[in-house]
């Protein structure tokens, strides 16, 4: 026969998402005794099995069709029979079930030559097996395939839900979507920038790949230029994918961004193709990035902010407004924790309009876990409920965007503004030692716990009462100096480094403290004299030490 009478390549899958067992299952199955005896061996999916004895079977055939016979009307010339099985595969049926009674005793050598020369498998079905029994078996190992994907969904849905309930939600949700994928997944912002990022980095020209996915996932998201972008409804999320042999990319806009908002993106690089299963857990976790990154979520739109902040303005107290701001028994006696950073290393920073983008913030905010935060240019002021928990992994997450932290001790709300002080103290303490994150240390059971804080007060007052009397920069200027170059152990390029001085500036402060309190900077014990007194000046000392 000529090849060009070889039908062309057809699907012969059934459709996507539709319940389905590969022949292999119902091959091993030892009570249907099944053998393959001609065409292809590859692993076809079978999606429906029944039983046709006409003499052109196709148009009643479905794509993924497993066709039952016992060759009642099979035709007896080789030509009919290459014509019989073209159509059949033209139909896309998976395969050709052949029972061997009661009409043949054995298969027909014309129906072997057909599916070898076709390329569709065929299967010899024993006479003791009945045709039902062969529909039956793949029926039920369809439903225990598809069980078993509804197992899989539901185990990831209950993980990534525990993840994003998590201080780390967004890494957290990364690395579980990660694992029920195998599959390196981040988050990036609409530019290709990597936000997070978890599992095994695949190759910088597949990364770069994912980037140009990005852009073209952006690109189909915009309105139609026929289409009027006020007063409309959100986007929908648009996706791009790219399938190789080997390598399997898919990216995803995140559902809910307004129209003038450049989305997120998730972005999925596999070495298997999507199943059922990971387009649905995938489905799962866009929904949960999208809310976790959402201006609502992270920045506090609900009318408790917006109250708290109308009665800051109308002149109220922060302690008494504090209160509205945290939820329930949490309010009663709420402390807070203030946070400094600055945004230092390489990675998405607050570069260009990245600093006023409510998406890009409010990822920042979910990692913090606070709606309280306020990023202007390379800084960032936070403010946190006070947690007790390790957040060793928000500081990473943060550190891997480019953030260098600096963490006040819990403070009761009417003392924030010495909590401010503390906290950019101990991002200053981050920076000069290349810290990720640096947190002020109380004195509670410290000799400052065991003095009287009127005696301590006075004594600290005493003590640097000469520099009162100082030329520019003056005395605040030089008592920073002071106290950053003694918590940094009388390091001139550290303390340089964090006041962001030159060291000779640093040199030339100190010299003038030292000529001022008379005092010799280089003995320890006038160091810790000092350092002592420095804790307890006007405004470093909170409520519970005056």
């Amino acid at each position: 026969m000529d090849e060009s009478d070889t039908p062309s390549e057809v699907d012969h899958a059934p459709a996507p998402g539709a319940p389905a067992v590969r022949l292999s299952v119902l091959l091993a199955d030892p009570v249907l005794g099944l053998r393959h005896i001609a065409g292809p061996a590859e692993d076809r999916l079978v999606g429906t099995v029944g039983t046709t004895e006409v003499e052109d079977p196709a148009p009643y055939l479905l794509s993924g069709h497993m066709l039952l016979t016992a060759g009642v009307r099979l035709p007896q010339s080789q030509d009919s029979v290459d014509a019989y099985v073209r159509g059949v595969v033209a139909a896309g049926a998976a395969a050709i079930g052949f029972g061997v009674a009661p009409v043949y005793d054995e298969v027909p050598d014309a129906l072997v030559a057909a599916c070898d020369r076709f390329g569709l498998p065929l299967l010899r079905v024993p006479r003791e097996t009945p045709f039902v029994a062969v529909g039956r078996a793949a029926y039920a190992a369809m439903a225990e395939a598809h069980h078993r994907e509804l197992r899989l969904i539901s185990a990831a849905q209950s993980a990534l839900a525990g993840a994003a309930a998590r201080p780390d939600a967004l890494a957290a949700v990364l690395h579980q979507l990660s694992v029920h994928l195998d599959a390196w997944t981040a988050l990036l912002d609409a530019s290709g920038r990597e936000l997070f990022a978890a599992g095994p980095r695949p190759a910088p020209a597949t990364i770069q790949r994912l980037r140009e996915l990005t852009a073209r996932a952006i690109t189909q998201r915009q309105p139609r230029t026929n289409e009027s972008a006020s007063g409309q409804r959100p986007l929908p999320p648009t996706s791009a994918a790219e399938h190789h042999a080997e390598l399997h990319l898919t990216v995803h806009t995140l559902p809910g961004a307004e129209r003038n908002t450049a989305p997120s993106v998730l972005a999925v690089a596999a070495t298997a193709p999507p199943t059922a299963v990971h387009r649905s857990v995938t489905g799962v976790a866009t929904v949960l990035l999208s809310l976790l990154t959402s201006p609502r979520h992270a920045l506090g739109g609900d009318t408790r902010s917006a109250g708290a902040l109308v009665r800051l303005m109308l002149g109220e107290a922060p302690d008494a407004v504090a209160p509205a701001l945290l939820p329930g028994d949490a309010a009663r006696d709420s402390r807070w924790v203030v946070v400094r950073g600055r945004h230092t290393r390489s990675g998405p920073g607050p570069g260009g309009r990245a600093s006023h983008d409510p998406v890009w913030l409010a990822a920042l905010g979910t990692s913090l876990g606070t709606p309280y935060l306020e990023v202007d240019g390379v800084e960032l002021r936070a403010l946190l409920p006070e947690t007790r928990g390790p957040r060793t992994a928000v500081d990473a997450d943060l550190g891997q965007l480019g953030w260098t932290l600096g963490y006040s001790a819990p403070t009761p709300a009417a003392d924030l503004a010495i909590a401010d002080n503390q906290a950019a103290r101990a991002l200053r303490r981050a920076l000069a030692t290349d810290a990720a994150a640096v947190r002020h240390r109380t004195e509670d059971r410290s000799v400052h716990g065991l003095v009287d804080p009127t005696d301590a007060q006075a004594l600290a007052r005493t003590r640097f009462a000469p520099l009162a009397e100082a030329a520019a920069p003056g005395q605040a200027v030089l008592l920073e100096t002071l106290r950053t170059w003694l918590a940094l152990h009388g390091s001139w390029d550290r303390t340089a480094t964090a006041l962001q001085l030159h060291r000779n500036t640093v040199r030339q402060r100190i010299g003038k403290v030292a000529e001022l309190l008379d005092a010799d900077l280089h003995d320890q014990d006038v160091r810790m004299e000092l350092w002592f007194a420095l804790r307890w000046l006007p405004g470093e000392q909170g409520a519970s030490g005056r």
